[in-house]
């Protein structure tokens, strides 16, 4: 693992000149539209980077993208990598490894999410203060590398809060309706039953989704600090649960994305 990293490390420093970053974002569904936003300096298509996946999904594009934002250099990846796809955890998160040991101090995650909470609507954005893991694998799962990070992680903080706190305030400033809640990250590929849906509800999550948790997992434990965000593209309340497709996902999530991307554009900038 230790030479893995340190070999795409070393790859991609020498494609960027040595671009060293401060902030990583991870641009899943519904914020892609922060790309226009950021001033490009470099792009490395996955396959460019040695031991980089490649995303399988639709609408996750497969770049690692270098260059600022409000005058703070960020790296982004421009499609992520799912465990329904059938990489490992270790995989999954592996470019999590190579951002930090490119430099970053914190990561941005963005997401998709089915909705259980029945005070949300579809289209709401969700700032992430917690998360369940349903996975049933760990990425920390294995013999642990000091140098990485701890045997075992503390993830009471898993969501800084002053990035919460700041993300409020930003969108209460401009007008956005924004809520806070528990994700639970469940494997995928299919959408949850009526019965699952009541299932998380009880448990305590407000939104479901595939992604996010191995990610953030493996940023903590690399002494990261996390914000993650969350756009409702279907409800799963209970009575009122209704058919879904991935298409109908995108559609809700591409119509809020100028608001996500707005308050992540402007939470970089103030960090």
């Amino acid at each position: 693992m230790l030479e893995q990293i340190e070999f795409t490390t070393k790859s991609i420093h020498q494609k960027t000149n040595n671009f060293s970053p401060e902030i990583g974002i991870i641009l899943g569904t519904g914020l892609g539209g922060l790309v226009k936003e950021i001033t490009v300096e470099h792009v490395l298509p996955y396959e460019d980077i040695p031991n980089f996946p490649v995303s399988t999904v639709e609408g996750h594009s497969g770049k690692l993208i270098f260059g600022t934002i409000g005058g703070k250099k960020v790296m982004a990846m421009q499609g992520r990598f799912h465990y329904y796809e059938g990489y490992d955890m270790k995989q999954i998160t592996f470019p999590v490894r190579v951002m930090k040991a490119l430099g970053i101090k914190t990561l941005c995650v963005s997401n998709a999410s089915g909705g259980m909470n029945p005070n949300f609507a579809v289209g709401e954005i969700m700032i992430i203060n917690d998360h369940i893991n349903l996975f049933p694998d760990n990425p920390l799962i294995g013999k642990n590398l000091n140098q990485l990070g701890p045997r075992f992680l503390d993830m009471s903080d898993a969501y800084n809060k002053k990035y919460i706190e700041l993300a409020l305030n930003i969108a209460k400033e401009n007008n956005i309706k924004v809520s806070t809640g528990v994700y639970a990250g469940l494997t995928g590929p299919c959408f949850e039953t009526p019965a699952e849906y009541r299932y998380l509800w009880r448990i305590g999550a407000d939104a479901v989704g595939m992604s996010t948790v191995p990610e953030v997992i493996v940023a903590r434990h690399s002494g990261i600090n996390v914000f993650g965000i969350s756009i409702i593209t279907d409800l799963g309340v209970e009575g009122r649960v209704e058919n879904v497709s991935h298409e109908e996902v995108l559609q809700v999530a591409n119509a809020q994305e100028p608001k996500m991307t707005f308050i992540v554009k402007e939470l970089i900038t103030r960090i």
